[in-house]
């Protein structure tokens, strides 16, 4: 009888599950967004349930927001707490010294800023995810206002840029923050730092996908089991 790998949910479900685990008693938890991430949540949610883990946390979208709610996690903001002990997020894409992509869910403005702020910041993926180099389009969020001119600087610096269009409705994706999102493909990227210092310096950029030197861990699931870098 042939037996069935599995498949990328379940290696999703496994890395929650580590990741769940450096979860302490009266830990304050930020908590990134996206599908990996939401099976995290509910690993918490069933902590908080047959343990009496008591957590709180700061989530970087209303999707996260409302997953959180919904498995019964008490949510806090940076006004009610002294910091961030842990933050957990998933990418869409990590290189091999732990630089990563993120921001297909239009969410990397706030999950940087819980990245940053945290004592420790995990990113959680499964192997599909992994590369020698990053090379996937990195998100840019922008100011409508800005949006023209910031186009252009990006194009002169080599990215072939669109605008991000929303599901369901006419019209460009809007963030939680109002903001448009411009996906730049840089083609393979051999200086990740570099890059990152070329987009901070431009104006009306609000915030880009490269996270670069944030992760002190990264869980990646196989179907070994789990590793990390």
């Amino acid at each position: 009888m042939k037996v069935k790998k599995p498949g990328k949910d379940e290696f999703k479900k496994r890395v929650a599950e580590e990741a769940c685990e450096l979860i302490e008693n009266e830990m304050v938890i930020g908590l990134g967004t996206g599908s990996t991430v939401g099976y995290l949540i509910e690993k918490i949610g069933e902590k908080i349930n047959t343990q009496d883990l008591e957590v709180s946390a700061i989530c970087s979208s209303y999707q996260t927001k409302e997953r959180a709610i919904k498995n019964g996690i008490p949510l806090t903001s940076f006004e009610e707490i002294k910091k961030i002990d842990l933050t957990i997020d998933g990418a869409d894409q990590v290189d091999k010294k732990a630089n990563l992509i993120k921001g297909g869910g239009a969410a990397h403005f706030r999950e940087k800023i819980i990245a940053r702020y945290s004592e420790k910041f995990v990113c959680i993926v499964d192997e599909t995810k992994t590369c020698e180099k990053l090379n996937n389009p990195v998100p840019v969020e922008v100011h409508p206002f800005a949006k023209k001119p910031v186009e252009k600087e990006l194009q002169k610096i080599g990215a072939e840029v669109e605008i991000r269009k929303a599901q369901r409705k006419d019209g460009p994706i809007v963030t939680d923050n109002g903001n448009f999102i411009l996906d730049c493909d840089f083609g393979t990227i051999s200086d990740p730092s570099s890059l990152k210092q070329e987009l901070n310096n431009f104006p009306g950029i609000i915030e880009h996908g490269l996270f670069i030197n944030l992760a002190k861990t990264v869980f990646i699931a196989n179907e070994e089991g789990i590793k990390s870098i």
